[in-house]
């Protein structure tokens, strides 16, 4: 067995060899697994880093964003160095300089129903470092029909939670969650915000999980769910029943492929508008041609209230997204109304909700109030 390994290699795992539970036949394990990451950014920095540092022999990534300044408050895989890299490339050169010795096979693309399939076909286990529903019932649908384990995380300010779904031996995701939250309830920690350590702390319980599934030992949370309170410092785990009547994985299921999980949410993949048509946009050049001609609008900003004292449109009314439905007696159907928000996501949801209470008037501000910053007044901060 000894022959499989390197010098170097031996020295690089001797803190596993050492022991019992792992060893040269465990180390050979991770060896010779496979994982795919869909994810590369704050649940993904911590789980690439490690699962690279533990030797998992083939891993995978998949995201198609750009490395942000934004992100590096938490996106720790990645530097001032890779500042408007793809994340796929910028993670794989530091995880390759923590391990030159594993194989990082990257997919600079959206994982979609279209590819799901393709890409995750070579990998034992796919563990989710995404922050948007649609990706994450797309990963437990693929995971229940392909029978390969599905390693969940997510956060949200404070808090975080995580669990491991396999419907060969417990419940899926969709037992718990069989239908998604209304849009207005689903927001990412990019209209929300999230504590810096949160995907840290998160991303390693889940890259823990992922070594104990490959090594076989201990006890992985199927069944069960770690919930995560860094405000109150407190960890609770609580039990997960399978449900018969679930509609993939229960005894009569329904679904039987992937399907349009864009629809099915009704949320966007991260960056993009909330599934619709079309919806009707105002840009921020257009807007402050309005404003300039004193034309009788309702500007109204849907940011949570401390986002205002980064940036802030003049007359603009603060009605946070989560407000929204119980203020809309404030509003004026006869006048048309702008929604803003950072950049057009919560803005979005905030028009469909208006023009579904019977405001037809209402524009949404395209790339919302970052992009009147780079478009009207760089005086105003991005952020």
């Amino acid at each position: 067995m000894l022959n499989n390994f390197s010098r170097q290699e031996v020295l690089r795992y001797s803190r596993h060899l050492m022991m019992p539970d792992v060893g040269l036949e465990g180390q050979l394990k991770l060896k010779t697994a496979s994982v795919l990451m869909v994810g590369g950014g704050g649940l993904g920095s911590p789980i690439g880093l490690y699962l690279a540092a533990a030797g998992i022999g083939h891993i995978g990534i998949v995201d198609y964003d750009r490395v942000d300044m934004s992100n590096l408050q938490r996106q720790v895989i990645h530097g001032m160095s890779t500042l408007n890299e793809l994340k796929v490339e910028s993670a794989r050169q530091r995880m390759l300089d923590i391990n030159p010795d594993i194989q990082v096979d990257i997919y600079p693309e959206p994982f979609t129903s279209a590819n799901a399939r393709d890409i995750a076909r070579n990998y034992q286990i796919i563990v989710d470092g995404t922050d948007n529903f649609p990706t994450r019932y797309l990963i437990n649908d693929l995971c229940v029909l392909t029978q390969k384990p599905f390693v969940y995380g997510a956060v949200y300010r404070f808090e975080g939670q995580s669990s491991v779904f396999d419907a060969q031996r417990g419940p899926c995701y969709r037992c718990l969650f069989s239908q998604p939250p209304s849009p207005e309830m689903a927001p990412t920690c990019g209209d929300i915000g999230v504590l810096g350590v949160m995907p840290g702390l998160v991303g390693m319980i889940q890259a823990t999980e992922t070594i104990k599934l490959i090594l076989g030992m201990g006890e992985p949370m199927i069944g069960k769910m770690m919930l995560i309170d860094a405000v109150s410092a407190s960890f609770q785990t609580v039990q997960i029943q399978k449900n018969p009547h679930c509609p993939i994985c229960g005894s009569q299921p329904v679904i039987t492929d992937l399907i349009d999980y864009v629809e099915f949410c009704g949320v966007p993949f991260p960056g993009g508008q909330p599934h619709q048509a079309s919806i009707p946009e105002i840009t921020p050049t257009e807007l402050a041609q309005r404003m300039t001609r004193e034309d009788t609008l309702q500007l109204i900003d849907v940011r949570q209230t401390v986002e205002k004292q980064i940036s802030d449109l003049p007359h603009a009314v603060n009605i946070p997204l989560d407000g929204l439905s119980q203020r809309l007696g404030q509003l004026d159907p006869d006048k048309d109304i702008v929604v803003f928000c950072r950049t057009g996501g919560r803005s979005a949801m905030a028009q469909s909700m208006l023009m579904k209470a019977g405001f037809t008037r209402v524009l949404n501000l395209r790339g919302g109030i970052n992009a009147w910053a780079r478009e009207v007044d760089p005086n105003v901060w991005q952020y």
